[in-house]
């Protein structure tokens, strides 16, 4: 049956070379608990992966995608932002000069910015701000 459903499947991915990476990946993917989209009809997770293909109920490409992020060693992580709680956190002033903060990070941290021309060193003073404020401030609300 394995050879009927490979003949079949050769015409829904590029080459034989990719059906068997895809069809290890989605074997891999049964093994691990995932649902089968067909029928077991007692057959083993490769063959109901080649059937699967066959019949077009997965996407090889994101099968492919699948394996190359499970090969990868570095996944980038978008690292969040830095506000004003992180600053006083950390014990730095929002003057120091390390960190450009604008007077939307000072004031979700009830911290207000006044410059005076000519001075470097900004003025920062500080309100009573309730931490329901702040994170609706750091919500966007």
């Amino acid at each position: 049956m394995a050879r009927v459903t490979v003949e079949d499947c050769v015409d829904k991915v590029r080459n034989r070379f990719e059906l068997v990476v895809v069809a290890s990946q989605r074997s891999r993917e049964i093994s691990a608990g995932g649902e089968p989209l067909l029928e077991r009809k007692n057959d083993k997770n490769p063959v109901i992966a080649l059937r699967e293909i066959a019949e077009e109920k997965v996407v090889p490409e994101e099968l492919v995608n699948d394996v190359i992020q499970g090969m990868q060693r570095h996944v980038e992580v978008d690292e969040p932002e830095e506000d004003g709680f992180d600053a006083i956190a950390d014990g730095r002033s929002l003057t120091d000069g390390t960190q450009d903060y604008t007077d939307e990070t000072a004031a979700a941290s009830g911290m207000t910015i006044e410059s005076s021309d000519g001075d470097e060193h900004p003025h920062v003073s500080y309100e009573d701000v309730t931490s329901e404020e702040a994170g609706a401030f750091q919500k966007g609300g």
